[in-house]
């Protein structure tokens, strides 16, 4: 299609074949654990699109402790090919940070003692099936099946990545993320040092939070929808914008990506689908009182 922009059309009739051919009557949500075929586990490895698994070992430490589960949704014409899975962290508390869900030597909680399920990674496995909604349907479905299975969960939430916060803030005037006190240092500038993240500034943290509640509430693409992918996604799901979490990822990736932001999305089986229909219908980010807040201090002052 780069070369010969007529191949739209053809692009659409398969898009509309696949919507087709794998809606959601025809999938079938499998449970991947550490007894799970080994040539599937490797498709995990392979497939994991948000945190990578380095190893087999690293592997076992998502699937097999009580308080972790993992997803897939399979199709009856490719039964060994997992089209896309969500890793789940049970825990008792809403997670700002993605690195004591990953530790190894963690001490695993009991699964009937979880508060809270957390979906800190979801990857589409079929490069071609792209643009076909696989992962709406999957945290609903795995949710509900939690729910069931462990009735003391009473939160659903994400810990997400912001992936195009820094390059948008890259693509910003210098005003864009100016702090109240009038300086105009350019937060890239300063993201140049060496591990600077480890000793931020004062000045440096404000501007960082200001530019990426700017970037959630206020950046938007020609439909009036999030700029960012998963913003778009998990809103557009019927979820809600919960919290900002500085430095969620302090990982590389999680820094030149999103400068160590991480985001909750809360999702209320109760309230989706009026979520969904606000931001459907009237463009509207739902988001919690903390964050309204947040965005009344930071961007309306």
């Amino acid at each position: 299609m780069q070369q010969d922009a007529s191949l739209a059309i053809v692009d659409a009739d398969f898009r509309h074949l696949f919507a087709s051919w794998f809606n959601r009557g025809f999938l079938e949500l499998r449970r991947i654990d550490w007894s799970t075929p080994a040539h599937i586990l490797e498709k995990i490895i392979r497939y994991e699109a948000v945190h990578a698994i380095n190893s087999w070992e690293d592997l076992r430490l998502r699937l097999e402790p009580a308080d972790r589960r993992c997803f897939a949704f399979f199709h009856p014409a490719l039964p060994e090919e997992p089209l896309i899975f969500v890793e789940v962290a049970l825990t008792t508390a809403l997670p700002g940070s993605i690195a004591p869900l990953l530790r190894s030597g963690r001490a695993a909680i009991r699964s009937q003692s979880a508060t809270v399920a957390v979906f800190y990674s979801i990857s589409n496995c079929q490069r071609g099936l792209r643009g076909i909604m696989f992962g709406n349907f999957l945290i609903k479905q795995v949710a509900e099946d939690l729910k069931r299975e462990l009735p003391t969960l009473n939160t659903f939430v994400t810990l997400s990545p912001l992936p195009g916060f820094c390059r948008w803030l890259s693509a910003q005037p210098d005003t864009a993320a100016a702090s109240t006190d009038g300086s105009a240092d350019w937060p890239l500038d300063e993201m140049r040092r060496t591990n600077w993240h480890e000793t931020p500034t004062r000045s440096l943290r404000e501007k960082l939070l200001r530019a990426a509640v700017r970037y959630l509430f206020q950046a938007k693409d020609e439909m009036r929808k999030p700029i960012d992918p998963v913003a778009r996604f998990h809103l557009g799901n019927g979820a809600r914008l919960e919290r900002l979490n500085w430095m969620g990822d302090s990982s590389a990736k999680g820094l030149s990506e999103a400068a160590g932001f991480m985001v909750n999305y809360l999702y209320d089986l109760g309230s989706v689908e009026r979520n969904h229909e606000a931001y459907a219908n009237k463009d509207e980010i739902v988001a919690s009182p903390e964050m309204q807040r947040l965005e009344r201090a930071l961007l309306r002052a």
